[in-house]
């Protein structure tokens, strides 16, 4: 029941912060396109600019002031409680997936952070990360824009290495991800909303706003901007072990983030000059080159012939002494050698559930679910651990026993569509082996 509260709290709140995400980073999209289309020919007395625009089967007319009007308007409206909630919510997805049970996605398999590190590590990697940013933009280094770029891209490169050694590489991209967005929202809270009340405040006094103000929450502004799709990427990159679960997770999420950056200028830039025309084809190219630099090793079928490897990931039902009376990889050899049969019988049960030694439930995750979760499956289809999880180790099995109970024994979600055929006895083999406590001795 626990598992399951968990799962629709994630489920929920995940809703929440795609919901708001949505608003934000539309908002932020529309502003920088109005600010980048304004028509500044000969604008009217006090307009840096206007736009014409049909939207809804309405037409509207916009105008921006180089400064503010002469005395504000009734209803003013304001963008901010979009980005609050979009970190709020996203702070809260980080405490119920990965710091309610740091051990599941957080921690690297094997290491010996605990918990209460791990989870320091990651707060702290927040906090330092929007301390650092912006003591440098408002160092002499935040007038130099292009410099302070590639400072913050080799920081953030850094960061991404750093995590990946102590975290797992799901952990470490949506820390990344998280220190990104904390320096977004601390860019609104900090110094956009601030410049804003500022020259409000300056109207309603009738006094002369100071435009340095304003100028600083823009240049954040359009740092947020090129900062949006390289988080868009870590929101989605769990669904993609290729990239996270490579041992070069850090330089992937790099040269992701270099092509998103590179696309997000062309958006910027298109309404002047073409001379960044070349950014989408180079964006396409270089994601192909990053499918193809993670693609499954050839190794990964033991140099077994097409037709082997295809047998190998045929999955036909294993007879019980596949499970009983044979190591894993023997079990996994004979199941790519057995013919497709018409019917095959379902496999009898390897040991009656009260003798659930780990010994057999150790061979029946190897032959029905290691062949994609471990760290060089051998299911063509992965070419990484899918979200991470492996059996290749006792150690691993055990530390994943509450969400093999969940997947393969409660909801049988698990192995996916059943691909490697497992049985009624074998989900209670394992089923009992976990009620017994998850022993590997």
């Amino acid at each position: 029941m626990e598992a399951h509260l968990i799962e629709w709290a994630n489920l929920a709140v995940r809703w929440v912060h795609m919901i708001v995400g949505i608003a934000w980073i539309g908002a932020s999209f529309y502003f920088v396109w109005l600010e980048n289309n304004l028509n500044r020919v000969n604008p009217r007395d006090g307009l840096a600019g206007d736009l014409w625009a049909i939207h809804g089967g309405g037409i509207y007319h916009l105008e921006k002031y180089k400064l503010a009007p002469p005395k504000m308007p009734d209803n003013l409206h304001w963008f901010k409680w979009e980005a609050y909630w979009t970190w709020m919510s996203g702070v809260t997805l980080l405490l119920i997936v990965y710091y309610l049970n740091p051990s599941l996605y957080l921690i690297m398999p094997g290491s010996d952070l605990s918990p209460a590190a791990a989870i320091a590590i990651g707060v702290g990697s927040l906090v330092s990360g929007w301390f650092i940013y912006n003591f440098l933009c408002d160092s002499p280094l935040g007038k130099q824009p292009a410099l302070l770029g590639l400072v913050l891209f080799a920081l953030l490169v850094g960061a991404a290495y750093g995590l990946s050694q102590v975290f797992s590489g799901r952990g470490a991209y949506i820390h990344v991800g998280a220190i990104i967005g904390t320096i977004m929202v601390g860019n609104v809270f900090n110094t956009i909303m601030p410049a804003q009340r500022a020259l409000v405040k300056a109207i309603e006094e009738n006094r002369t706003p100071d435009p340095a103000l304003p100028a600083k929450g823009l240049l954040r502004s359009r740092h947020n901007n090129y900062f949006t799709l390289p988080v868009l990427f870590i929101m989605i990159s769990n669904h993609f072990p290729s990239t996270y679960g490579s041992h070069y997770n850090w330089l992937i999420l790099s040269g992701i983030a270099v092509l998103a950056v590179i696309v997000r200028h062309y958006f910027n830039t298109r309404h002047t000059s073409n001379s960044f025309s070349w950014a989408l084809p180079a964006g396409a190219l270089g994601m192909i080159c990053l499918a193809f630099v993670t693609g499954p090793s050839l190794s990964t079928v033991s140099g077994a012939s097409d037709a082997q490897a295809a047998k190998t990931i045929e999955y036909q039902p294993l007879p019980a002494t596949a499970i009983g009376g044979k190591t894993a990889k023997q079990a996994a050899e004979e199941a790519a050698k057995q013919p497709a049969p018409a019917e095959q019988p379902v496999a009898q049960a390897t040991a009656p559930a009260a003798g659930a030694g780990f010994d057999k439930v150790h061979e029946v995750i190897q032959v029905r679910c290691a062949v994609c979760h471990s760290a060089k499956p051998t299911n063509s289809m992965f070419s990484a651990a899918p979200a991470g999880v492996m059996f290749d180790t006792p150690a691993q099995i055990q530390q994943m026993a509450p969400r093999i109970q969940a997947q393969a024994v409660a909801t049988q979600a698990m192995p996916l569509g059943n691909l490697t055929q497992m049985t009624p006895q074998e989900r209670e083999l394992i089923g009992a082996w976990i009620a017994k406590g998850a022993q590997v001795n």
